[in-house]
């Protein structure tokens, strides 16, 4: 058992992938899983190119943009998601404070991380 909020923070919101380490039972190569907590105006630092995976996102509490080039998603209520396909490009925007959302991806791969500065 553990509780998303204090475990996400450890590893950047992610609470299970390839990147827990080998063992973990949250280690996967076919899921990740990620609770975000995003302060108002908090953006992807840029945009996933090349997406290789295919993704749901559902909103837990307040208000999120998913960018896409074919045009953004604004997700206002409890409950409603979006689901993109490979090859996707997509940023994002937290529109309200302390807005909460899950990421489920798959499979799990290495290189999407924007890196930390």
């Amino acid at each position: 058992m553990g509780k998303a909020g204090p475990d996400a923070a450890a590893d950047r919101g992610w609470l299970l992938g390839h990147f827990k380490p080998e063992g973990d039972p949250r280690h996967s190569a076919d899921v990740e899983i990620k609770w975000g907590v995003h302060p108002k105006g908090e953006r992807r630092a840029r945009w996933a190119r090349g997406e290789t995976r295919t993704a749901l996102l559902v909103l837990i509490s307040g208000r999120f943009r998913m960018e896409f080039p074919d045009g953004d998603v604004v997700l206002a209520e409890r409950g409603d998601y979006v689901v993109w396909q490979r090859g996707v490009d997509h940023s994002w925007e937290a529109e309200e404070e302390g807005t909460v959302v899950i990421t489920v991806r798959w499979p799990s791969v290495p290189g999407y991380a924007v890196p930390q500065e």
